[in-house]
């Protein structure tokens, strides 16, 4: 028998890690790249160039495959209906991917589902953003509908005027469409990763605290401390409701903020920032801290298997991401980290140095969540060419 192909449109660091979790369950990956050195070319053998927008690249991509599924939003939904219509498996569909590409009808269908979000509005005239500004208090945050990610297309204002520029430019033909939402007075950020299959089965992965840092996470606490029983509760309640609402198949990240709760004494609430329908920035402690990665749950997924286990496999994991660096090769820095903690798991992506790029993570787990942050960023600091944080005192 040959092995199943799973086609994935996006040739970065998801569909790179995607490689190791599809070559241990003996799946064919095929990874459309946008160039031969992109990030997933350098490790997947099947993994033609061509764009995410190229109806002929990604018809191709998806011939044969068992499924064809995504590490980013951006292919065009009337491409995927076509190839759904044409007997290929798209996972997530176009019905359920839309939530992701286009924060207005996510917005639409979130609340229509019940599940708790910021107070929202469509923006389309300065008249429009004063009056949601008023409602909400003076303060908005105002976002592109669509193509938005790590901060970018999103802005804060305080008066209409601020955002002139966005409305002028949402007016032209083509213009990508606004809109306001409440700047929330949120404690910290939360994240939820579920799977679903197409049979129905769902499996949550514990609730994550993500740090951000100038609007990129930089860092991932999973599990979440300090949460209380009924926030995580609600928080998975909520992730499940969406992927099953949506009708989403494979790895669902739930962005949420956690807020005061209405009631004095009662526990923190969420609400939903940001949806994406692919392993997430969110997840990537789960390759070295749980029991199946997201990466091999979300094949596990596109191709109808029963979903694993998701268990932690230690009592705290953080993440620490390694954004931009003043080497020239992240390899340089391997004696060097391999000499300050062994225990740490280094996962590079093969791109080029920029400053704020992406460009690896570190998972740290143990049983002292002080000790283990300390580790994951002390690591993280040597990759990027600084000299690693003292180690903390354990408090």
């Amino acid at each position: 028998m040959s092995a199943p192909v799973v086609a994935v449109v996006g040739g970065g660091q998801l569909a790179r890690m995607m490689a190791p979790a599809a070559n241990a369950l003996g799946v064919h990956l095929r990874v459309l790249v946008e160039s031969p050195s992109a990030s997933a070319a350098q490790v997947v053998v099947d993994a033609p160039v061509g764009a995410a927008a190229d109806e002929a690249a990604v018809t191709e991509l998806a011939r044969g495959a068992a499924a064809l599924t995504f590490e980013h939003e951006h292919v065009p939904n009337a491409l995927l209906e076509r190839l759904a219509d044409e007997g290929v498996a798209v996972r997530p569909d176009a019905a359920a991917l839309v939530h992701a590409q286009d924060k207005i009808v996510m917005r639409q269908r979130l609340t229509a589902l019940g599940a708790p979000c910021p107070r929202w509005a469509p923006i389309g005239s300065r008249e429009d953003l004063a009056a949601f500004l008023a409602e909400v208090g003076g303060s908005a945050v105002v976002k592109t509908a669509r193509g938005g990610y790590d901060g970018k297309g999103v802005r804060v204002v305080h008066a209409a005027d601020e955002a002139d520029d966005w409305l002028a430019a949402a007016a032209e033909p083509g213009g990508v469409p606004l809109l306001a939402e409440e700047k929330v007075p949120y404690t910290r950020e939360l994240a939820v990763l579920v799977a679903r299959r197409p049979s129905g089965e769902v499996r949550a992965w514990p609730v994550v605290e993500s740090v951000q840092r100038d609007g990129v996470c930089a860092e991932v606490i999973a599990p979440a401390p300090g949460l209380a029983d009924a926030t995580r509760e609600q928080a998975v309640d909520v992730a499940a409701r969406v992927a099953e609402g949506l009708g989403v198949v494979g790895v669902l990240a739930v962005e949420l903020f956690e807020v005061a709760a209405d009631t004095p004494g009662a526990a923190p609430r969420v609400l939903v920032n940001e949806l994406a329908m692919r392993p997430h920035n969110s997840g990537h402690w789960t390759i070295d801290g749980a029991v199946t990665s997201q990466f091999e749950q979300h094949l596990r997924a596109v191709l109808d298997l029963p979903l694993g286990d998701v268990t932690p496999r230690a009592r705290w994991t953080v993440m620490a991401n390694v954004l931009g660096s003043t080497r020239a090769e992240l390899t340089d820095a391997l004696p060097a980290v391999a000499a300050l903690d062994p225990g740490a798991k280094v996962h590079l992506y093969g791109k080029d140095v920029r400053p704020g790029r992406k460009l690896g993570h570190v998972n740290v787990s143990g049983d002292d969540l002080a000790d283990v942050r300390a580790r994951a960023l002390a690591v993280a600091a040597v990759l990027r060419g600084e000299d690693p944080a003292p180690p903390t005192d354990g408090d």
